[in-house]
């Protein structure tokens, strides 16, 4: 049976490095920065900023638009939301709803002996 393709694979890999991060922040500080501004503004070369941009973009996180001869980057933050609501919500949604549940019903039930507890004697 062939492998389902995971939609958030290209997300979680752009994600994974700290450089790419750190070019997300500043994106997210100052959008329609140019190459040049983005890699004088971390510590890394242009090159490596180059690749960088490459694989947000490949993932959707940077859009550009060029201004004459000035290619301008920005954040896109839709592919962290559609991760967000697809599938970190559920990770995050469903066990806070049962350990809620537990707590309610250990409160409950805790409460109760308690009383029955507290009769007895």
């Amino acid at each position: 049976m062939p492998r389902r393709r995971d939609p958030f694979e290209p997300l979680f890999r752009a994600l994974g490095h700290t450089g790419r991060r750190r070019l997300l922040d500043a994106l997210a500080r100052r959008g329609g920065l140019t190459l040049g501004e983005l890699s004088d503004e971390l510590p890394m070369t242009r090159q490596a900023t180059s690749q960088h941009l490459a694989l947000l973009e490949q993932a959707g996180l940077v859009v550009t638009r060029w201004r004459g001869r000035e290619k301008l980057h920005f954040l896109n933050p839709t592919p962290l939301l559609e991760a967000w609501q697809g599938w970190v919500e559920l990770l995050v949604t469903q066990p806070a709803l049962s350990l809620a549940s537990l707590r309610e019903a250990l409160e409950s039930g805790g409460s109760d002996s308690a009383r029955r507890g507290g009769a007895s004697a």
